[in-house]
């Protein structure tokens, strides 16, 4: 009697250690760089912070009123943004060390090496993230 092979549960893809090294490598490389945007924008914000508290501006009747407000504003968005980075880049790094970096979140296909390339903390696939729009 001939016994059909047992299928084993799929298991997330366990990347080739030099992948795994690369893929740290360039994570390690993108958060120092966000690290250091993020450490020049709260720099930043503290110099215009400090500016605009030792002047008595009135930033609705100061014509560089506006211009301070709107310096701060788009600060704290780009303070918003480079924390975020900060955050999906440590998630990334998670998934190389869980085996699942890499690995598409929505169709479970790999992500093509251009993306994670140009992307180090993408979670989907060009073709997820494209439907997802």
């Amino acid at each position: 009697m001939l016994l059909a092979p047992r299928m084993s549960a799929p298991t997330p893809h366990r990347p080739d250690p030099r992948e795994g090294a690369a893929a740290r490598a360039l994570l390690r490389a993108e958060r120092d760089g966000a690290a250091e945007r993020l450490a020049a924008l709260q720099r930043d914000w503290t110099r215009i912070v400090e500016s605009s508290t030792s002047v008595a501006t009135d930033d609705e009747h100061d014509p560089e009123g506006a211009t301070i407000a709107f310096e701060r504003a788009q600060l704290e968005t780009l303070l918003e943004q480079a924390r975020s980075q900060l955050g999906d880049l440590d998630e990334a790094t998670q998934r190389v060390q869980a085996g699942t970096y890499g690995i598409c979140e929505s169709c479970g296909e790999r992500i093509a090496s251009e993306r994670l390339a140009a992307r180090p903390a993408a979670r989907t696939c060009i073709s997820c993230a494209s439907a997802r729009r």
